[in-house]
C-alpha cells in the first residue's frame, strides 16, 4: 500500500459523487483530477519537509487541527456541515478550512498547479481550483491519523512524502503526475531527499498505514 492509495482510497463512491455535483464534473473526471491534487499537495508538502523548519511547521499544523478525525465523516466535511446531537447540524470548525491549507501548502502557487491539472484532467481551471480546497483536509486527516494512531514520527512522515513525490515523478502515474510536479515544483528539487529512506523502513511504514487505512 502507498500513500497515493490511501489518499485515494477516502473518496467513496458517495463522496466523490457529491464532489463532482459540487463542481460541475463528472465522476471520472473528478476522480483523475483528484489523483493529480492529492500528489500535487504531496509534493508540496514535501518541499515544506526538507529542512528542519518546515518540518516544524507541519508539525504545528498537524498538533493545532489535524488529528485524522475529519476521516470519520467525510461527506459532512465536504457538504461542509457535521451531525450533532439527535437531527441537529454544526458548521464544520474553521480548522479544516480547505483555502487556508492550501495557502500554507502551495502559497501563491494555486492557479500554476490548477493550470497544470487542468490540462490533464479535462476539468476547467475554475473546477480544479474549487476541488483542491475540498481535498486538502483529507491529505492532512492521513498524515494525522498517521502519526496519532500510527506512532509514525515527523521524520518518518517526511520521508514518505518525499518518497511519495519521487515515485510519482519516476513511474506509477507517469508523465502526467511528472509533468504536474514538475511543471509547479520545478521538478528534481526533491528527488535527493527522498532516497534517504532505507527500503526496509519502507517496508515497515507501509505495513503501519496499511494496518491503520484497512489494507485497501
Amino acid at each position: 500500500m502507498n500513500f497515493l492509495e490511501i489518499l485515494q482510497g477516502q473518496l467513496s463512491d458517495d463522496v466523490l459523487g457529491h464532489i463532482s455535483n459540487e463542481i460541475g464534473a463528472e465522476k471520472e473526471q473528478t476522480a483523475s483530477a483528484a489523483n493529480s491534487i492529492f500528489t500535487t499537495l504531496v509534493g508540496g508538502l514535501a518541499g515544506h519537509t526538507s529542512d528542519e523548519n518546515g518540518i516544524s511547521s507541519l508539525t504545528s499544523m498537524l498538533d493545532a487541527d489535524h488529528d485524522g478525525s475529519v476521516l470519520d465523516d467525510l461527506m459532512g466535511m465536504v457538504t461542509g456541515v457535521v451531525q450533532g446531537g439527535g437531527d441537529q447540524q454544526q458548521a464544520m470548525p474553521n480548522a479544516l478550512n480547505g483555502a487556508s491549507i492550501l495557502n500554507t501548502i502551495l502559497g501563491d502557487r494555486q492557479e500554476a498547479a490548477a493550470q497544470h491539472i487542468s490540462q490533464s484532467s479535462g476539468l476547467s481551471i475554475g473546477q480544479i481550483m474549487k476541488l483542491m480546497p475540498i481535498l486538502a483536509p483529507i491529505v492532512m486527516g492521513v498524515i494525522g491519523r498517521a502519526r496519532s494512531q500510527g506512532g509514525i514520527g515527523m521524520g518518518d512522515i517526511a520521508s514518505i512524502l518525499m518518497g511519495t513525490t519521487q515515485n510519482a515523478q519516476q513511474g506509477g502515474m507517469g508523465d502526467l503526475i511528472g509533468s504536474v510536479l514538475g511543471g509547479v515544483f520545478g521538478g528534481g528539487q526533491q528527488q535527493q531527499p527522498a532516497q534517504q529512506q532505507p527500503q526496509t523502513g519502507s517496508d515497515m511504514i507501509g505495513n503501519i498505514l496499511g494496518n491503520i487505512f484497512g489494507g485497501k
